[in-house]
């Protein structure tokens, strides 16, 4: 038995190569993410007597090439949650955080859990890809909420509510009617400047050039909200600047937001288990290639439960002797990203009320319990994974092998 510790990052890894009985085959020693290295490390591998298995931390993206360099070589690789091995005990009080120490502790677990590790599979190119896509469309949502945010408050200051007008959804390039509207109108004095009759012309106008809908009412009713706003900042040239420059800001984000939205969808389309997904309640085209690209091939997980603590929504114990807690946190060491998709089709859920739903109806008589909004959120969230597992694996096992991913 040969056990290959890696402690990857980036750049490079620090590699430890040990046996049963506490003998050292490899002191740690670190070996750069370059093809002749890593070639060199496959060699020493390769020339080892007996079974080797190498174990190593699924931290980041850092991992992914040196797993799949090993693997495509022929080697067992194991990539294990990064909690496994920090749980892992050394028997010593001293807990040194350092490279060396970590690949001689990585060396270490892989004898203590030898029949255990499960072997790395590369995740295929368009899973791989989703997941990515998935990983940007969170940053820019956050960078889109971040310029949203900022061209309120430059409103308040020259158009205060001008972004409650209107409410209509966003476009498949990103565009809004609110933003599109403050573009055109950056000032209070840009509509009550003018009278209702010259208002509601110009608006018109203004709604058949952008394609929008046009109501005389909504109009009048813009109009007269206007007419009762205060503006800190003068209607000139500079106070037109800032709020011009904040909204190609917030289109610029929104387009890309979108753009990736719209791939995300096509691609995770081309999935065996899209149909599947897209079937389930609370799922559309936005959260369905989400969800997707989270739990990745659902046949990796060997029961519903290996899921469930994946997302880090299975239920806690506390028992010792006759102390028993009815009560516990759920774990949270899962993917807070899945977490926080899932968390999105729950609340999808509770507006929508579908009374022939089981997750929602199993939320639902939580809540009539009287259960907190997170205890019957992460309840429902956990029936949704347990169905998903399901529902998906069994569609999959009847596929032929031809047509699985």
């Amino acid at each position: 038995m040969n056990a290959v510790g890696i402690d990857v990052s980036k750049g490079k890894s620090t590699v430890t190569i040990r046996r049963p009985g506490d003998i050292v085959l490899m002191p740690p020693c670190d070996i750069p993410h370059t093809q002749s290295a890593i070639n060199g490390l496959i060699n020493e591998i390769k020339a080892l007597d007996g079974e080797t298995k190498v174990c190593m931390e699924h931290t980041g993206r850092y991992y992914e090439p040196i797993a799949t360099w090993l693997t495509n070589a022929g080697i067992f690789v194991s990539a294990v949650n990064p909690i496994l091995i920090r749980d892992f005990g050394d028997d010593s009080l001293r807990t040194p955080k350092t490279d060396k120490a970590d690949s001689k502790k990585i060396a270490r677990y892989t004898l203590d859990r030898w029949t255990k590790l499960k072997q790395y599979g590369n995740m295929d190119k368009t899973r791989n890809q989703l997941k990515t896509m998935n990983r940007q469309f969170g940053f820019y949502m956050a960078q889109k909420t971040a310029m949203k945010n900022n061209l309120i408050s430059i409103l308040d200051q020259t158009y205060p509510g001008a972004n409650d007008f209107f409410d209509s959804p966003a476009r498949s390039d990103g565009s809004q009617k609110w933003v599109d509207f403050v573009h055109t109108y950056w000032h209070v004095e840009c509509v009550r400047g003018k009278s209702l009759n010259a208002f509601t012309e110009h608006y018109q106008n203004w709604c058949r050039r952008k394609g929008y809908n046009f109501s005389a009412e909504k109009a009048a009713k813009v109009y007269c909200l206007s007419s009762d706003l205060i503006a800190v900042f003068p209607k000139d040239d500079n106070t037109k600047m800032l709020v011009r420059q904040a909204v190609a800001m917030l289109n610029v984000s929104s387009e890309t937001v979108e753009s990736l939205r719209q791939e995300m969808n096509k691609l995770a389309s081309t999935l065996p288990e899209y149909p599947v997904v897209m079937a389930m309640n609370g799922v559309g085209t936005s959260l369905g290639p989400q969800l997707i690209a989270e739990i990745g091939d659902v046949t990796r997980f060997t029961h519903r439960e290996a899921l469930t603590a994946f997302a880090g929504v299975d239920p806690g114990k506390n028992d010792s002797g006759q102390h028993i807690q009815k009560s516990v946190c759920t774990s949270k060491k899962g993917s807070p990203s899945l977490r926080k998709a899932l968390f999105q089709i729950m609340d999808s859920l509770i507006k929508r009320s579908p009374a022939d739903d089981p997750v929602y109806a199993f939320m639902d008589k939580k809540r009539k319990q009287g259960k907190p909004y997170y205890v019957y959120m992460t309840a429902g969230a956990n029936k949704f994974l347990r169905i998903y597992y399901g529902r998906v694996k069994e569609y999959l096992s009847s596929l032929p092998e031809t047509e699985e991913l």
